[in-house]
Order: structure tokens, then sequence, then C-alpha cells
């Protein structure tokens, strides 16, 4: 049943999720969503300048715009305000040239309230937000209703789909990617000679109490290697590289590195064809969910989910009276939940995740032969 919060056939709509990485993969089935229940709508999605390249490839996105949020701050500390009214105003006005009749906050921040608003859109819909940015909204959708699924991959966009009366019968993640991506993956893989299957780590995030332990992931990796036979990738950005050598100091596992080597949709293709990836709460991690690689995700202070969508995937945690911390950790460093999950924990979820990945190739060869 179509619900009311939308026109009856919008033409024109605006997505807007303008980060985190990890996020924009969550919320990514909903422009497959809204094509699917509006096949003839204009669909665009506003995101940062830095999250853009996650979703620009989408094949049912007809435009991308973006908002360089990095740019208007550095006007804003320069004191440079001729410069930034301009951004602004020329910002603003191209947006609202676009004619949005519905325009969907799927983040609810301040800020992505505001560029909903500046949208001009008639019809300005987000999830009840943390922020206040409801006076922005001409409806809001109360996503505490959905604390019985917060549990899944990706359960508010569902939720707010359905609530917007979408179709959402195949509700997938989606990570488009380039042909220069998947070109750089696969010419990178011919060279180290991993066409045969290797294992991404993603050890690397940008807040301490989200990272799992040096020392745990040179054990990890030399099992990874050693028992289940895999080399590993490690993945990180730029500023990884210290960590990254202390972990390869540290074990005895061969590790390839593209830390700081690629862009994040240049990982991404690496993470699509990855036998395993074992990795913290960041984005690349839940791309190779999205990717539907066996997956083990290792989670502590901000758990986004517990129930991934396959067999294929496996989340570790461990709750405390203080979980989730998320920014506010109270451990006075020991990251006890972090501290909690061992080696063997990851080796022993790596080798059921892999098992139903391979029974579920081989179903689809089975499928396929009939």
């Amino acid at each position: 049943m179509r619900s009311r919060l939308l026109p009856e056939a919008p033409e024109n709509v605006l997505l807007v999720r303008l980060s985190a990485r990890g996020d924009i993969v969550f919320s990514s089935p909903m422009v497959r969503a809204f094509r699917r229940t509006f096949p003839q709508a204009r669909i665009t999605w506003l995101a940062e300048s830095h999250t853009r390249n996650l979703i620009e490839h989408h094949p049912e996105l007809d435009e991308i715009l973006v908002w360089d949020r990095a740019h208007w701050k550095r006007l804003w500390k320069e004191r440079r305000f001729r410069a930034l009214f301009r951004a602004v105003r020329s910002f603003v006005r191209d947006l609202r040239s676009q004619r949005f009749d519905v325009a969907v906050d799927m983040q609810g921040l301040l800020r992505s309230g505001i560029m909903t608003f500046l949208s001009g859109a008639p019809n300005r819909i987000g999830l009840r937000p943390k922020e206040g940015s409801q006076i922005f909204m001409t409806h809001v959708v109360d996503r505490h209703r959905n604390q019985g699924d917060r549990a899944k991959v990706s359960s508010e966009y569902l939720f707010l789909a359905q609530e917007l009366g979408l179709e959402t019968t195949e509700f997938r993640m989606e990570v488009p990617l380039s042909p220069e991506d998947r070109r750089f993956a696969r010419e990178w893989l011919e060279a180290e000679c991993l066409e045969e299957g290797y294992a991404v780590a993603i050890p690397f995030t940008t807040r301490p109490q989200k990272h799992w332990f040096e020392d745990r992931w040179a054990r990890l990796l030399e099992g990874v290697e050693g028992e289940l036979g895999l080399p590993s990738v490690v993945l990180g950005g730029p500023g990884d590289g210290e960590a990254f050598a202390r972990i390869a100091d540290e074990s005895k596992a061969s590790l390839r590195s593209l830390v700081g080597r690629t862009s994040l949709t240049q990982a991404a293709a690496v993470i699509q064809g990855a036998s395993l990836v074992v990795g913290v709460d960041t984005g690349l991690t839940h791309m190779g969910i999205a990717f539907d690689r066996p997956t083990v995700t290792i989670f502590g202070s901000n758990i986004p989910y517990t129930e991934p969508p396959t067999d294929r995937a496996r989340v570790l945690v461990h709750w405390l009276e203080c979980s989730p911390c998320k920014g506010n950790p109270t451990c006075n460093g020991e990251y006890t939940c972090m501290r909690l999950i061992h080696p063997r924990d990851v080796l022993s979820a790596a080798r059921e995740v892999m098992a139903a990945g391979a029974r579920a190739s081989h179903a689809e060869r089975e499928g396929e032969a009939r």
C-alpha cells in the first residue's frame, strides 16, 4: 500500500546521505527501492565530496550532487566570509534549480536536515533526528518504532523505505564500482599472484576504541596464512602506515600491503574478490557484507548491527554493562570489549563463514547446471 508521505507519482527525488562511508553503503538499497517503485522518476543523491565515489556509479542514479563541506569549513576558518557567502549562494541556487518535489533525509543530522530544507522540495521527509533537524521536515518517520529490527544490517533504511511505501522485496546493499576500479584490482592481484584466493584484513579506522590490538592482528594473520591457506592483503589509509609496519614486524605471515596506496573504491574492488574479509567497524569492512563475501566483523564500543543478512558473515562482539559506549568509552583505555576477542575466536568464525560461502557457491553451480 502506497504511503501518504509521498506524492502519488514523484517526478524528481533527492536522497540526502552525506556521510559516513559505512552508512553510505547501508543506505544504498534506497536507490533501487525508489527506482522499482517509481520507474520514471529522476533520482539524485546528495553526498559530501569524500563519500561521493561510493555511490556515484550506481546504475539507477541519474545524478550525484556534491556538497564540499571541507571547502566551506576552510573558508570559515580563514575568515573569508565573502567567498563563503558566494559558495553557499551558488550551491543553493544549483540545488534549487533541480526543482525536487521530494527530498528524503536519510541521515537525521542537523547538517543533512539543513541541506534537505535548502533543496526547496515541498515534501521533505526524514528519520526522527538526534539534533533537532525535524524543524526542517514536512514529515518525520520515528526511527524508534524500529527497535525490534535494529540489530539487522541496514535495518533503519529498510524501515524508512517501508514507511514510504517503497518496493523492498530485494533490499540489498551495493557498492557500485567503475571499470577503472575493477581493472586496478585485477592487475594488482595478477601482479601479486593472488588469483587463487586471498584474505583481506582491515585493522584500521578513525577511533581508537574501535581498534583491535596490533599483536592480535599479527597472530590472526599468521593463522589465516598457516591454517586457512590464504595470503593476506592489508588495507588502510595514508595515516595507517606506521601501525601496519608494527603488525608486519610482529607477524610471521607474509603480508601484502595496500595501506595508503588505493582510493576507497579501488580498495572496494579488492574486497569484492576476496575469499575472506576480516575487519573492525569501518566502511571497508561493511563492504565485505555488501559484496556477500565471507566476512568476520570485530565490533567493540560502537555496535552498528549484530545480525548480518547471510550465514556468510559473522559479528564478533562482547556485550558489557557499558556497551555500546560509542564515542565515550568509560574503561580508561582498556577497551575491554575488544580485548575479550581472541585470534582463535576470529579464526573459528572465519572457517564458518568460508564454509558457508563454499556451500552457497556449490548450490549456485548446481542451480546453473539444472
